[in-house]
């Protein structure tokens, strides 16, 4: 591990315990049993000073997220509502949701959600971490609940995991799978790994079955649960360390 400047940086039990981790004392336990990296390289002795804008800190194998000022957010994006910051028409979009939390930062959102559309949306200032989980090639599933015409037919999840050709190219399902029949209706779960724009909407349409609702119900381990429509919430650290280490950070 390279030298560190004992006067220089923050006391990493005081980043731990402001970070939510632990306790001062607390951290401290941690860092001496041998359960806090920086920079790869586990770390035991007390007093130890960090730069937390450019350290990279795990416990447990977990990153923890010391910058200062860095937001994340989960929102249930309401259905009516751009997915953009602003909008010259003076529709409503996901800015005027989340202005009470962001000040003057500006937010990314992981994916977008069409304003007919519902759902989770990862909202954050880490234009990176925003990126990885957006690009396909990382593989980031998002899970998806749509409201369809029944009857569903068996052959229905087997064309979607076998791929249906789209104008823009062959799509396919990482799952499928039907949760409830009401007479006409069907619920249906979508979940794959694609960004293209209308997706769900386009490949669901595609095989007979066009969606009259849709709602975004999880990005990789954050879950949307039983946060209401409108409402805002801070990633909680779990959900932040998993997406991290679900994209390489």
């Amino acid at each position: 591990m390279p030298e560190r400047n004992e006067t220089e940086g923050i006391r990493l039990n005081k980043l731990l315990a402001t970070a939510g981790i632990a306790s001062r004392r607390a951290a401290d336990n941690l860092i001496a049993a041998g359960r806090v990296s920086i920079d790869g390289a586990v770390v035991r002795e007390h007093g130890v000073r960090v730069d937390p804008a450019q350290a990279v800190v795990r416990v447990d194998g977990a990153r923890v997220e010391l910058r200062e000022g860095m937001v994340h957010l989960a929102l249930n994006k309401p259905r009516g509502v751009l997915s953009a910051m602003s909008d010259d028409r003076g529709r409503p979009t996901v800015a005027d949701l989340v202005k009470d939390w962001t000040g003057d930062r500006r937010l990314f959102h992981v994916g977008r959600l069409d304003a007919d559309s519902e759902g989770l949306l990862i909202m954050t200032n880490d234009g990176e971490l925003a990126h990885r989980l957006t690009h396909p090639s990382y593989e980031v599933r998002k899970t998806y609940l749509a409201e369809v015409p029944a009857p569903v037919g068996k052959d229905v999840g087997r064309r979607l995991r076998e791929g249906v050709m789209l104008e823009d190219g062959l799509v396919r399902t990482d799952r499928f799978r039907v949760v409830d029949v009401t007479g006409r209706r069907a619920l249906v779960e979508v979940v794959l790994h694609e960004g293209r724009k209308h997706v769900v909407r386009r490949m669901l349409a595609e095989v007979g079955h066009p969606v009259s609702r849709l709602v975004r119900t999880a990005v990789g381990p954050v879950l949307l649960g039983g946060q209401r429509a409108g409402n805002v919430r801070q990633l909680s650290t779990e959900e932040l360390a998993a997406l991290y280490d679900l994209v390489g950070l």
